[in-house]
């Protein structure tokens, strides 16, 4: 049975078709080691984002802990994106702005799933600062993002998340905005309602929508964020980021360290309503000819029934 859904906050239609995830599979697949910290890892000793290494990035821009900039003794670091989606040499018109990486810990192996609850504050708190940094210096929209494992994009497997800033408001936030303000009720608060909680603890909510657009997607939200994370209080960042990291540990036992995206969605300044969440969506199912022909996703499994595998596993 499947049955066609649509996303409150997006917009966006989804097809769950539990069905369709019991389909054949008869194309092998690579072989993977599902402990990566076991794996055969000939890149510590040269990754770029471990402690001593900092020579091989560009200077930093920001850092937490002790140590004097260019040097160990960090607990995060900040630094240009060597290989930037915007700005850097020879940006034109549209693709002016900023592009920074931050790493999440000296430890390669401590992805934001591993933190202890003051490091996942303090990872979050960085994204947020830096935010409002590139805000405060005359951009127009400014976002953080971590990209874990290489199908959800990363190319350097040290944990570490990014901020972009962008001299426009790209479409989909403005749309995203406008539906929030042509809406009669507060759209964070029907989707939580609507969808299946994995874990509540007051003030934070972390839900699986009713209309997943893909297998395991999360939302998380303080009960009283706003429009903007840039400006988000301490407490809320705090709170967020426990709930944050718990999930992402759940999603690990349940899905065995699987790739994934996590994104801040906030409105751009001085807009207004909107309420600033987190997005996590494992990158465990691909997009094929049905979706880019109809613009449809397709979730093979029922929102409901990740929600109860997540909520197994206690954090």
């Amino acid at each position: 049975m499947s049955e066609l859904r649509f996303d409150a906050l997006s917009g966006r239609g989804v097809i769950v078709a539990a069905r369709r995830g019991q389909r054949p599979d008869t194309i092998p697949r690579p072989q993977t080691t599902t402990d990566p910290s076991t794996a055969p890892d000939p890149s510590t000793a040269s990754c770029p984002f471990c402690p001593g290494h900092e020579s091989m990035t560009p200077p930093e821009v920001a850092r937490t802990g002790a140590g004097a900039p260019g040097e160990p003794g960090w607990r995060t670091r900040v630094f240009p994106n060597l290989y930037p989606i915007i700005g850097g040499p020879g940006a034109t018109d549209g693709t002016t702005g900023a592009h920074e990486v931050v790493v999440l810990s000296p430890d390669h192996w401590r992805s934001f799933g591993r933190l202890d609850d003051d490091a996942a504050a303090e990872v979050l708190g960085v994204l947020r600062n830096r935010v409002r940094a590139h805000l405060d210096g005359g951009h127009a929209f400014a976002c953080a993002f971590l990209n874990h494992g290489r199908g959800a994009g990363a190319s350097i497997a040290h944990p570490h998340g990014q901020v972009t800033a962008l001299d426009f408001v790209p479409p989909e936030v403005v749309a995203d905005v406008e539906r929030f303000g042509n809406a009669h009720t507060d759209l964070i608060a029907q989707d939580a309602a609507d969808g299946a909680r994995i874990l509540e603890r007051h003030p934070v909510l972390a839900w699986a929508p009713r209309a997943s657009v893909s297998p395991y997607l999360v939302r998380i939200a303080h009960r009283q964020s706003g429009p903007h994370f840039d400006v988000a209080p301490d407490d809320q960042l705090d709170a967020v980021a426990v709930a944050l990291r718990d999930v992402l540990a759940r999603m690990d036992a349940e899905l065995t360290d699987p790739p994934y995206n996590v994104v801040v969605r906030s409105a751009p300044p001085a807009s207004a309503p909107f309420r600033w969440y987190v997005e996590i969506t494992p990158r465990i199912s691909v997009l094929a000819g049905f979706e880019h022909l109809t613009g449809l996703s397709v979730n093979t499994v029922p929102p409901e029934d990740a929600a109860h595998a997540l909520r197994g596993h206690m954090s």
